[in-house]
């Protein structure tokens, strides 16, 4: 009989197993086998939240979440249509996270059912029937008696035979997929190579003699060549783009990768990683690198910028370039170690004793990521301020298709030039017009002077008078205003004005979009603008938001709701993107924000646009 083959404009689906067997790298394979294939993906990781934690557990859930587009993907969407599940617990996490359509398809393997332990089928009973309150369609698929077939260690194999399964189920190409898993374990033997190879072929074969439906996502070929990377990929590569030469580093999640993706191929380039003892050294060495005239950074998450903070003031103060990207994660302290938050803008804002200008950029997508750096380069040089990138973990882990970048040589620092300073020039010998000074390398003729981070006069001598300190902070906040000037105010998604403005920066514009998408087709007049730069803040913000009855901010960290108990206007602690557009712009701007340690979703951001146009138009009729 033949399957029945539903095609579909995009579909969700989730592999989901204990940590340590191989989902997330089942998921990763399968995403890069769509986008090659020329589908629009998205993937988010879900990862436990400790490191080994105990198995068959809520707490174990581990792997990948796949949204697989015929168009462009920008976000991972609602609900999960198709689950595969290694056990009934890690599915029983998913249902509890309301993260399953209704009528999604479940694959389980159905081991559990029949195990010998007493314990374990009570837990597989009390679950499915906990699951049958859905209306989900249940599958069982005897992985493990089919691993069994290839290798003795199925734990270890059921991953590559649930790629097979999808690999069928999907229609997608096997012999893609067979190269990317010789690739993924190349550096293992050949019996290793061979045995997933196999598994992968055993679970395709299964799927198509026991599964009687196949999902159809046509892919459609780009007219450009694209490439396939995760954010933490897109920024290791970019600082290589770059012309970046060192990365100083401290291990933290979620930010590790880039360094591990670095490790791997920055010497080719004459890079260096450094592991510092901490993250204060990791900072301090940069620092250093870049004092020498090298082209350096830092890369850290937020409990490590914390720590970096007085390394950060004595960039500013001494003025010399400094590129800090930090991967935020949930907080505060040491908070949600693998779960995404955009917990971090006012402290890379605000997080250093005095006034310590800076300038801050958020990436919004994979390919900006990947982009971000050479800019961050640019500007940190040519205003000599330490720059900040703040990534977060959604855009660390998900896999995204974009055009392969044309590199350009332009995007490489100039040479070091280490010819005589400048007859009569001093080293903090700053325009007044624009705050900017000429930057002294060591071992240039005529330019020694004393580097200190007191505070100090044009000739870096150390001074404590009022006029010293005031001119100095002038200058040093003079060039943020400059660079201010040279951007450009930025573009509203959707009509120019109208009832509600949603504002919103980093990884949660492919939902904000998605969300402001549907609104309009539901006839609500609303829009979007999404912010690169965070300070300075981009310019004509507050003629926008004139144009909007209402303005708000959608983000991935705390605020009070307004009828929460004890809550007034005078003490509700708001989205920390809102505090600064109130300050900046004195617009009444709300906010609407999340902490729920996954991204965003645009169905729910779409139910705040409803509220939030309601409340309007209820204002307008009173």
């Amino acid at each position: 009989m033949e399957p029945t083959t539903i095609t579909l404009p995009e579909h969700t689906l989730e592999v989901v197993s204990d940590a340590g067997e191989g989902a997330q790298k089942c998921g990763q394979i399968f995403g890069t086998v769509c986008a090659r294939m020329g589908n629009g993906i998205w993937t988010v990781e879900i990862i436990p939240a400790e490191i080994q934690p105990p198995p068959r557990t809520l707490g174990s859930a581990s792997g990948n979440r796949i949204r697989v587009g015929t168009q462009p993907v920008t976000n991972w969407g609602d609900a999960t249509n198709l689950v595969v599940a290694f056990n009934e617990q890690v599915l029983l996490a998913r249902h509890r996270l309301d993260a399953l359509a209704p009528d999604a398809v479940i694959l389980i393997e159905n081991m559990w059912a029949s195990h010998p332990d007493e314990t374990v089928r009570q837990a597989w009973e009390t679950a499915m029937a906990e699951l049958g309150t859905r209306s989900y369609r249940v599958i069982g698929v005897p992985m493990e008696e089919q691993c069994l077939s290839v290798t003795d260690e199925p734990r270890l194999g059921k991953n590559m035979f649930v790629l097979g399964m999808l690999i069928h189920l999907y229609s997608r190409d096997l012999d893609l997929a067979r190269q990317l898993v010789v690739h993924q374990f190349r550096k293992k033997s050949q019996e290793v190579r061979d045995t997933n190879v196999a598994l992968l072929e055993l679970g395709h074969r299964w799927a198509g003699e026991n599964l009687a439906f196949r999902l159809e996502v046509p892919a459609s070929k780009p007219e450009r060549a694209m490439v396939v990377m995760n954010g933490n990929q897109a920024l290791a590569l970019g600082a290589v783009a770059a012309g970046m030469e060192l990365c100083a580093m401290y291990p933290i999640t979620p930010a590790t990768s880039v360094s591990h993706y670095l490790g791997a191929i920055f010497e080719k380039f004459g890079g260096v990683v450094h592991q510092a003892e901490d993250e204060i050294a990791a900072c301090g060495v940069a620092i250093g690198a870049s004092y020498a005239g090298k082209v350096a950074f830092t890369v850290t998450s937020g409990p490590g910028l914390a720590l970096k903070t007085e390394f950060i003031g004595l960039a500013g103060m001494t003025e010399i370039p400094l590129v800090v990207m930090d991967v935020q994660r949930g907080g505060p302290s040491t908070g949600l170690p693998t779960k995404v938050e955009q917990s971090d803008l006012l402290a890379a804002v605000f997080g250093q004793p005095g006034d310590t200008p800076k300038i801050v950029l958020a990436p919004a997508t994979i390919e900006e990521c990947f982009h971000s750096p050479t800019t961050a380069r640019r500007l940190a040089e040519a205003f000599r301020c330490p720059v900040i990138i703040l990534s977060d973990a959604n855009l660390a882990t998900g896999q995204q298709p974009f055009p392969r970048p044309t590199l350009d040589v332009r995007w490489q620092a100039p040479p070091i030039d280490l010819g005589p300073a400048p007859e009569g020039v001093r080293p903090y010998e700053w325009d007044p017009a624009s705050g900017l000074s000429h930057r002294f390398l060591p071992g240039q003729p005529g330019g020694m002077h004393t580097v200190t981070g007191l505070s100090h006069d044009e000739a870096s001598k150390v001074a404590h008078t009022p006029d010293v300190h005031q001119r100095g902070s002038a200058m040093r906040s003079r060039k943020l205003a400059v660079f201010q000037q040279m951007l450009a105010p930025p573009s509203v998604y959707g009509p120019p004005s109208g009832d509600l403005l949603i504002v919103g920066w980093g990884s949660t514009k492919g939902a904000i979009e998605e969300a402001v998408d549907r609104a309009r087709r539901e006839g609500l007049a609303a829009s979007s603008l999404h912010l690169r730069f965070l300070s300075p803040l981009e310019p004509g913000l507050s003629e926008i938001f004139g144009r909007f009855g209402k303005v708000i901010t959608v983000e991935i960290n705390y605020s009070d709701e307004p009828d929460d108990p004890f809550i007034t206007e005078e003490n509700r602690r708001r989205g920390q993107l809102c505090w600064l557009l109130r300050a900046q712009t004195l617009v009444d701007v709300d906010c609407w924000t999340r902490v729920p340690g996954e991204p965003l979703r645009p169905g729910r951001i779409l139910q705040a646009i409803r509220a939030s146009v309601g409340q309007r138009n209820g204002e307008k009729t009173r």
